[in-house]
């Protein structure tokens, strides 16, 4: 699930342009048993036929386990979470009512470590209930196929790499398969990069749909899915993220309006202020009703959206990559709310073709000013469809120099054309750049680009965060250069304190480089030198330049209250310098006293238990500002004694929130609780080498109750914790005692990374709206290297206790669709197999052959061509009304008794999924006689 947060304003489409005819090119779905082909060539953009079903007979599943030609998908969404698609559905619902497009969405969990509003599900429970939230809400705007693929969801994260260990190594395949199967022309995904506040499932969710983009059109990527599955590799035509880096005014123009960050990139907008001609209210207004049926978290109260069109903004999307041309930038074409539909889906006036492929390949990312590079521009005719005598012309800056012809000669269908053109750059180190190229044919034009970057011999940068590090070397070993360095480069420094930060020297040319690297700091920092040199950095390689940079000014703004610090680094080469601007970070610190004797347990302050300074928890990090400090603020005081923390945290709160359950206890980010978080060396990238607790200090049976949340032993009991509050009128207070010995590590006493964090809720019904506390970032509770700093003078950790934190413990259980009726119901309709995994082979295959009722039961005649497991629904219009899993040892059939829970209503059916005991599914349905 998203961070939990407060409602923002829909995102909000110019209106409609003439456009050109829809893509509509048969092909029969690949069904889920279908036989084995050969391998294949990629198919290009458009629709090509997959293989023929396998007819039924005695040995293979009935006809109720397929239906032939279902699953060619226009568009597909890829998310962690039911509702990461919500902010998307205005655009969605647009596509489908004025063009037809049919969209899928893809979620890799069902969100089953997230939180529930509505009710006491968790774990399977709640991703049964969370997957029909989603089909809800996504059928507002014409989507109807949810394909889950199983993986497990487990608590709020920033790390895209704990995530990848955790959801494990065939997740891209299950994507990349399911792109194979339902063929899409356009890919929709999420950020993948670790953007602050970020989720790291989102980050993953997007680096491997990124990752099916290419590999789904290789052969040679996943190949058993070619030889064995009867798929085909299939190339989608564009790639988008669901989001974008730049400004916008709102109203009717936000796309034509948009200012991209980086100018190079093509972003794409669609306004939510459009009418349904169906429904007669905005999409924007259609959009919020969807994710209000996201109750279980806590959506329910978002409010409406502003009736002023005006005042609706756009859905907004960042073009990765393309196949096909594309509307040129700046354009009318670029600004409509078919932009991302031209090429792949519809046929603009006076474009090329449909199915025409376009591209452009410069020979390096990283251009030099003055040093020439190479541009390949291809472009291929549609199979069916001759495009004549073909030209290109290429695009560059101002003030570039191009050589070359751009003839392409007479493509005939299926043929393809090349160019070579030789440029030379000019411009800023350090910036962005677009080249383009526009075709000119017989059949119509099109347009394609790139970006590339003007780079001096040398450049110099602040040392990135291990999930940024981690980031750059996943989009360079994907060849996606223009998605690196979407995250500004920061470091923390604690407030007064000092700390190394490395400048990491690259040289990007091709001879042995020397030179030096220059610090300018803002004023209240210094460092140990202002300039450093660096010497025979031979071609390609790196070094790091280490400097000292310290705090001077410690009354400087910590935190998101204003603690980024933007400084120059200048790093000079043979042709020049580069400069950087990152920032440094700064948190909060503090000192933690011994006390003199052990602070007693009970809620209040006693004389001499505290006596280290008060910390202001009052900063805002997330939700609405507290309206006074009446209504939500606080301090919190710290202190040790032998081997074990206390803390006091002091909060006032006008109106007590919803009093949950103590069984309730996790989720505290619905109501009011305090929440401490513990990196016992400092140096964490992720929490599951944390410590946090969260205390909720009054519950529906009235004590408080305390809880692991989000770390290195997930919803663990705390063996030695000690817990007291006291709750009066307008304000409570908090009183712990944390044994050192269950943080995971022995506690380095010069940094302790701490933070505390107070979440305030005024409602009854379950949903947060103000989080405050000591060290404060958008998403700063997954985010270790953004808490504070504690120093403990005088503590020494026992002998023997380790400094490597243990493996984590961490939620490994998520609802299967063999287990969700309603994916099952959707597996027979398409004829595809269930969680993204390959179907069942004929031979080991067992299906739903008859149902009969009849009083409190159904009796179900299983055929099986081979062993494996049954699971099996008895379904109306109502819902499910009973159900049943059996184990069927061998081949033959097999009668099965699924008791009834409730009388049956209309249409009543079984539907049922089996898992081989060879590996792979089926999906069958049978009426009840």
């Amino acid at each position: 699930m998203p961070t939990p947060r407060p409602p923002i304003p829909a995102p909000t489409s110019p209106p409609p342009r003439p456009t050109g005819r829809l893509a509509v090119l048969a092909t029969a779905a690949v069904l889920a048993l279908a036989p084995s082909l050969a391998p294949a060539a990629a198919a290009s953009p458009g629709k090509a036929a997959a293989p023929p079903a396998t007819t039924p007979s005695a040995t293979t599943p009935s006809a109720t386990t397929a239906s032939a030609g279902a699953a060619d998908l226009d568009a597909l969404f890829v998310g962690a979470h039911p509702d990461d698609e919500a902010f998307t559905l205005s655009t969605l619902g647009q596509w489908k009512e004025d063009h037809d497009v049919r969209t899928g969405v893809v979620t890799v969990t069902r969100g089953e470590g997230g939180g529930n509003a509505v009710g006491p599900e968790e774990g399977p429970a709640l991703g049964l209930l969370r997957e029909a939230e989603e089909r809800t809400a996504v059928a507002k705007a014409g989507v109807r196929e949810v394909f889950n693929l199983d993986d497990v969801d487990f608590y709020y994260t920033v790390s895209a790499a704990l995530t990848d260990q955790i959801w494990g190594g065939d997740t891209l395949e299950k994507v990349v398969r399911l792109v194979r199967q339902t063929r899409p022309e356009i890919l929709l995904t999420m950020d993948p990069a670790p953007s602050p506040g970020n989720h790291g499932n989102h980050q993953q969710a997007a680096r491997l749909t990124i990752e099916a983009f290419y590999a789904a059109a290789d052969p040679n990527a996943f190949p058993e899915q070619i030889t064995r599955e009867g798929l085909r590799p299939f190339a989608p035509a564009r790639l988008l993220l669901g989001r974008a880096r730049g400004t916008s005014q709102n109203g009717p123009a936000c796309a034509s309006t948009f200012r991209p960050a980086n100018p190079a990139q093509n972003v794409y907008g669609v306004w939510s202020g459009r009418v349904s001609e169906s429904a007669g209210r905005t999409w924007a207004a259609i959009e919020r009703d969807a994710q209000r049926v996201y109750a279980s978290q806590g959506w329910a109260v978002f409010p409406d959206v502003p009736t002023d069109p005006a005042q609706l903004g756009c859905d907004f999307f960042t073009q990765v990559d393309s196949r096909v041309p594309f509307p040129s930038p700046g354009s009318a074409a670029a600004a409509a709310p078919t932009a991302i539909l031209d090429g792949a889906l519809v046929r603009p006036p006076g474009g090329v073709p449909l199915g025409t492929l376009l591209d452009l390949r410069p020979s390096t990312f990283d251009v030099r000013p003055g040093a020439a590079f190479t541009v390949e521009v291809t472009a291929t005719a549609p199979s069916g469809e001759a495009l004549g005598r073909s030209a290109v012309a290429l695009r560059v800056p101002g003030g570039w120099q191009i050589s070359g012809s751009g003839e392409l000669g007479r493509l005939a269908a299926g043929r393809t054309g090349s160019a070579t053109f030789t440029v030379t750059p000019r411009g800023t180190p350090g910036e962005r750049a677009r080249v383009g190229a526009t075709l000119t044919t017989e059949r119509g034009s099109g347009y394609t680009d790139r970006q590339v970057e003007v780079s001096p011999a040398v450049r110099g940068g602040q040392q990135l965060l291990p999930q940024v590090e981690q980031y750059e070397k996943w989009a360079a070993d994907l060849k996606a250069p223009q998605l690196r360095d979407l995250v500004p480069p920061v470091l923390t420094l604690p407030s007064g304190g000092s700390r190394q930060v490395d400048v990491v020297v690259t040289n990007v040319s091709d001879t042995t480089q020397s030179g030096t690297v220059r610090l300018a700091l803002p004023a209240g920092f210094t460092a140990d030198r202002a300039e450093a040199a660096y010497n025979g950095l031979a071609a390609g390689a790196s070094t790091r330049v280490p400097f000292t940079v310290t705090n001077s000014d410690p009354s400087l703004k910590t935190s998101n209250e204003g603690g980024d610090y933007a400084y120059t680094i200048t790093t000079t080469g043979s042709d020049g310098s580069s400069v950087s601007r990152p920032a440094l970070e700064l948190v909060p610190a503090t000192a933690v006293p011994r006390a003199a004797s052990a602070p007693a347990i009970d809620g209040a302050e006693g004389s001499g238990e505290y006596t280290g300074p008060s910390l202001d928890v009052s900063r805002l990090w997330e939700g609405a500002a507290c309206s006074s400090a009446a209504d939500c603020s606080g301090t919190a005081k710290v202190s040790w004694r032998d081997d074990t923390l206390f803390l006091l945290v002091q909060v006032k709160d006008d109106v007590v929130g919803s009093r949950l359950p103590a069984a309730d206890c996790k989720r505290h980010w619905r109501t009011d609780a305090v929440e401490v978080t513990l990196d016992p060396r400092g140096r964490s990238e992720n929490t599951s080498t944390t410590f946090k607790a969260a205390v909720l200090p009054v519950t529906a049976e009235g004590p408080p109750c305390f809880l692991r949340d989000a770390d290195n032993r997930q919803g663990a009991a705390v063996p030695g914790m000690r817990v007291a509050a006291k709750v009066s009128s307008g304000e409570y207070t908090v009183e712990m005692a944390i044994p050192m010995e269950v943080l995971p590590g022995a506690v380095d006493p010069a940094r302790l990374g701490l933070n505390v964090l107070v979440y305030d809720s005024d409602t009854q019904d379950k949903t947060g709206q103000t989080r405050i506390g000591w060290s404060t970032w958008g998403g700063v509770q997954g985010d270790p290297y953004r808490w504070g700093v504690a120093t403990l003078p005088g503590y020494t950790p026992p002998q023997g206790r380790p400094t490597t934190p243990p493996d984590p413990v961490i939620p490994d259980t998520g609802l299967s669709s063999l287990d969700s009726p309603q994916s099952l119901e959707q597996a027979v309709r398409l004829g595809l197999p269930l969680g993204g995994g390959p179907a069942a082979k004929p031979f080991e295959s067992g299906w739903v052959a008859a149902a009969t009722g009849g009083g409190n039961a159904v009796e179900v005649r299983l055929r099986a061509a081979g062993p494996g497991k049954a699971h099996l629904f008895v379904r109306d219009d109502q819902g499910t009304a009973g159900g049943h899993v059996v184990t069927v040892s061998g081949s033959g059939t097999t009668t099965v008794r699924v008791p009834l829970t409730r009388a049956l209503g209309a249409r009543p059916r079984v539907v049922a999924g089996w898992q081989a005991d060879g590996g792979g599914t089926l999906a069958s349905q049978s009426r009840v006689r």
